[in-house]
This record gives C-alpha cells, sequence and structure tokens, in this order.
C-alpha cells in the first residue's frame, strides 16, 4: 500500500506574545492548516512539532523531519533564529514543496515576499472567519502545487541549474515514518501520564523509558520528554539516573546537564548541591551564562536559605539570601524576556525587606510585569506565566488580580509538581505578611484552593 504523503507543521503551540500582539496558534493550526490538509484530494498524514516542547533540539528528528517529509509548512510570524536555520535546511534538501506563512502584524527581520510566503491578518491575536477562508484556500492551492510537477520554490535549486539536493531511497523514508509516529506515540503518553492521577505514575514512566531501548539510537526530544516526566511527578532519583546514563551527544547538552543539576539540587543527598554547582558554573565558563543556567543557582541559594532558617543559622542564612538575589537578578538582566528569573529575585527581595531591597524590588517590579505581559499575561495558557502574574499579584496585594489568576489556573491542567512549587512560593509571602501585621487573608484562601492531586 503507498505511503501518504507527509506534511510536516513546523510552529509554535497555544498562545504567543510578538510585540504587543497575543498570537493564538492552536487557532492558527486548527482552524486554518489542519482543514485545508484535510481537504485535499489526495489523503495526507501530517505532524506538527515545536522545539520549545522538545527541549529546543535543533538536530536529529528535527533534520529527519525537514529532509524526509513530503511538505513542510513553516510559520515564520515569531522569526526565531531557529526556524530559519531549519528554513535553510529544508530549501538545501528539497527543490520544492515548503509552504511559508506568516502573521502580516509581526516583524521579519528580512523581506521574504520572493519566497512567495502567505501572509494572515489577524484580529485580537485569531483568525476572522473571513480570514480563515481565505487561509485555508491560499493553502490549499499550495499543496495541490507541492504534490505536482513544477518549478522549485526553494532559492537554492532556482539559482544552481541540476543542484543535487538530498535524495533518500524508498525504504529509508519508510522506516523514517514509521520511527516517527512510534516516537509521538510515545511523546502523548508521556504527555497524559504528567497531567494524570495515576497512582502508580512513576512505574509508567518507567515502562516507557523500557520500551525505547538503546538510548543511543533514540532522539534526543524523546529522551528529554523523559527526563522532564521524571521532574513532573519529583521522581528525583529516576531523572539522576537517567541523565546520568543518557550517552553523551544528548547528556552533554546544555539543557540535560541544567536540568541534571535541577534534580541534584531538588534531591540533596551527600553531595548533591555541590556537584549542581560545579555542573552550573562549568556551563558558565564553559558557554557563558544565561538566565536558565542562573536561574538554577539562584533556586538552589534559595533553597539553602530557607535551610539554614529553618535550623536558625542566621548569618548562613542572610549570605545564601545574598546569594540567591545576585543569581537571580543577573539572570533576569542576561534575559530580561525571561521573568523566572525576575519573579524569584523580586520574591526575596520582599522577604529580605531592607532599604536597598525596596528600591531594586521597585526598579525591577515594572520589568517583570512587562516581561509576563509579553507571554500573554492573565490570557496565557502557560501555566507557569501564571503563577508567576499570582505572585507578583500577590507582592502587590493586589487580590482582584491575585483571585482572578488563581481562577485561571484552577480552570487549566496543571503538574502535581508545578502547583507544588508555587504554594511553596505563595507561603513564603504568606508567612512574611503574617510577621508584618498586613493584610494575608486573600493569599491564605488562595493557597488553601490550590489543588496538588
Amino acid at each position: 500500500m503507498p505511503l501518504k504523503p507527509l506534511t510536516f507543521i513546523a510552529m509554535p503551540f497555544g498562545k504567543k506574545k510578538d510585540n504587543r500582539v497575543t498570537i493564538d496558534f492552536n487557532d492558527i493550526y486548527n482552524n486554518a492548516i489542519v482543514p485545508a490538509i484535510k481537504n485535499n484530494p489526495r489523503e495526507l498524514d501530517y505532524i506538527r512539532a515545536d522545539e520549545e516542547t522538545r527541549g529546543g533540539f535543533i538536530h536529529g528528528p528535527m533534520y529527519e523531519r525537514l529532509l524526509l517529509s513530503d511538505i513542510v509548512i513553516a510559520d515564520l510570524t515569531l522569526a526565531n533564529p531557529n526556524v530559519f536555520y531549519e528554513l535553510g535546511i529544508r530549501h538545501t534538501a528539497r527543490p520544492k514543496s515548503t509552504i511559508l506563512i506568516f502573521s502580516k502584524e509581526t516583524s521579519l527581520p528580512f523581506d521574504i515576499s520572493p519566497l512567495r510566503a502567505i501572509p494572515y491578518t489577524l484580529k485580537k491575536g485569531q483568525l476572522e472567519e473571513s480570514e480563515k477562508d481565505r487561509l485555508i484556500s491560499e493553502i490549499s492551492s499550495r499543496l495541490s502545487e507541492a504534490l505536482e510537477e513544477g518549478p522549485p520554490d526553494s532559492p537554492l535549486f532556482q539559482l544552481i541549474n541540476g543542484f543535487p539536493g538530498i535524495n533518500l531511497d524508498y525504504k529509508q523514508a519508510e522506516s523514517f515514518r514509521e520511527n516517527l509516529f512510534k516516537i509521538e506515540s510515545l511523546h502523548e503518553k508521556l504527555a497524559d501520564l504528567r497531567h494524570s492521577n495515576d497512582p502508580q505514575l512513576i512505574e509508567k514512566i518507567n515502562e516507557i523509558e523500557e520500551s525505547v531501548g538503546h538510548f543511543d539510537s533514540s532522539s534526543y526530544e524523546l529522551l528529554y520528554d523523559l527526563l522532564m516526566s521524571y521532574r513532573s511527578v519529583e521522581s528525583w532519583d529516576d531523572m539522576i539516573r537517567l541523565a546520568e546514563s543518557l550517552p553523551s551527544r544528548v547528556g552533554e547538552s546544555i539543557k540535560v546537564k541544567e536540568q541534571l543539576s535541577l534534580a541534584l539540587n531538588r534531591r540533596n543527598k551527600n553531595e548533591d548541591r555541590s556537584k549542581a554547582i560545579r555542573i552550573l558554573n562549568s556551563i558558565i565558563d564553559n558557554y557563558g551564562a544565561s538566565s536558565e543556567t542562573l536561574g538554577i543557582l539562584g533556586r538552589i541559594y534559595k533553597d539553602r536559605y530557607y535551610e539554614e532558617k529553618n535550623s536558625e543559622n542566621d548569618r548562613a542564612a542572610d549570605g545564601a539570601l545574598n546569594k540567591a538575589i545576585e543569581y537571580y537578578y543577573k539572570g533576569f538582566e542576561e534575559d530580561p524576556r525571561d521573568y523566572y528569573p525576575g519573579i524569584n529575585a523580586l520574591t526575596l527581595l520582599f522577604i529580605e525587606n531592607k532599604e536597598t531591597s525596596k528600591e531594586k524590588f521597585n526598579k525591577l517590579k515594572p520589568l517583570v510585569q512587562f516581561a509576563l505581559e509579553r507571554q500573554g499575561g492573565i490570557e496565557s495558557k502557560n501555566y507557569w506565566v501564571l503563577a508567576s502574574l499570582l505572585e507578583l499579584a500577590s507582592l502587590n496585594k493586589d487580590w482582584v488580580l491575585a483571585n482572578d489568576v488563581a481562577g485561571q489556573i484552577l480552570s487549566m491542567q496543571y503538574e502535581k509538581m508545578e502547583v507544588a512549587t508555587t504554594k511553596n512560593n505563595l507561603n513564603f509571602i504568606l508567612e512574611k505578611l503574617k510577621e508584618r501585621e498586613e493584610s494575608y487573608q486573600e493569599l491564605e484562601s488562595i493557597i488553601e484552593d490550590l489543588r496538588e492531586d
């Protein structure tokens, strides 16, 4: 039986902020791209991916999809450098059947009109009915073109007559497709487990890990997804065991090293925390600082602060608190778009409560608020954006906003680890409000309502 042509869709998931517009990419995918694919007279298989959800890797499985998919639909709206890198690979490999789309509201780094990119217009981040119909029609037309013989759409093939491209035989294509759908099935199983209340979650993730087989021949993204699944259920031993057993091509990546450091800190046995600090400092020495690496260092010293404080070692606690604030603050300075180190720095400055802390707090607060607004604010579907906004509203004692955000969180699916972390942070704020005899009852009520089951 002949294989159905495979369409690979490279675009973000959910709502993302671009300039001052929050774009609902799921709306574009579900209401324009998928209908166009399903309306095609030829029955097409299709698969969607976004490097953000799979550890940010831009090689391995991503290369396979770009090289072997019959058609690629790529949304250029966010102008992510990875997307243009991937587009270059596709244009080198295949003479035609690459379909580009983008929002007219975006600011692209160069003129893509020679690439026949399809623009679309949004109203409040979504497609209006008439625009959906137009975009479906445009994509449908390009899909039909892609499946027929015709001139190349790749600038390289247009420029160099007879350019060979990359041609793989039928067996390789069939094997790739089989493996691709198997990997996607495992990703779906892991995603379902992360949002379930199954009492045997860890055992079932273990089973999926065993079904993967040899790590040497497994994809980066699947191994990273396994790692993050153990993190979601706070199985630190499994997370550390897996990270330390990965082949070097995966285990030596910055993201895996960062997650290993996080797990070592959370487990905190014997020399775990010291090892985590060494790994993170090594990343900084070899690759430079990033908001993520500095943020995890901040978390290590924040945990150390609370431990020393609970042991009534005041001098050691003060030293750890200063280090935590320093790393979180530097992390936010490194990338002001990343709200995570920013909100943590604010909370710790609020806890420290010195005059200098108050000055830094007031300087930092509007910047963190802006970073959260860029991610969609209260309209975001991202758990951590909403959790950080709830934390910021609590620091501001804005209980109207805090209750609204808490309601948004309670209406969505979240992982146990996520809400446990949020409640932990809110409890630190609650403790300080009580100490200072400030209004705290609303926050106490919100914390009680946040369920971990």
